[in-house]
């Protein structure tokens, strides 16, 4: 499914560089992985190559698909979870996040952002926003081969307009 050199997105950690695929053998049996470097932080991971649809790992989104991700910035239908607590909320979201689509971080970071603008967010809800933020901005510069300043620009335009 990838190649070494290729870059991935493992959700929740963002965009990394697939350096190696190694067989390693554990409990009497040999297993391939993937080894990953985040782009972010250099951290390393080792992903069992049978185990990449569980974890979510992917491609980096295509420049054809970027427009949908604007489209669901932009999308003004979304309904509150306001009436749940925030760690309810937190916990839905960061499943979530788990999930790895792009577009399910397009949503995060709308909902996560309306929610802010109305009240004000729980510590763990600001630091998964934040987080939210810098995964969908990195991927898509990625993606476009544009600066993250400007994808931060262009995210923001869109976010305030929205809303």
């Amino acid at each position: 499914m990838f190649k070494v050199g290729e870059l991935a997105v493992y959700p929740a950690h963002g965009v990394g560089v697939i350096e190696a695929i190694e067989t390693k053998e554990i409990s009497g049996g040999h297993q391939a992985f993937y080894i990953m470097r985040i782009l972010e932080n250099d951290m390393i991971i080792m992903i069992p190559k049978n185990s990449t649809q569980t974890v979510g790992l992917r491609h980096i989104v295509s420049k054809k698909e970027i427009p949908e991700i604007y489209e669901v910035l932009k999308n003004h239908n979304f309904v509150s979870n306001n009436g749940q607590s925030w760690h309810r909320r937190y916990r839905e979201y960061a499943d979530r996040l788990k999930i790895g689509s792009v577009c399910s971080l397009a949503e995060l970071l709308k909902e996560l952002t309306l929610i802010k603008k109305e009240k004000e967010l729980s510590f763990a809800e600001k630091k998964l926003l934040d987080t939210v933020r810098r995964l969908l901005t990195k991927e898509l510069s990625i993606a476009q081969d544009v600066p993250e300043k400007t994808i931060e620009k262009d995210l923001s335009r869109l976010l305030d307009t929205t809303f």
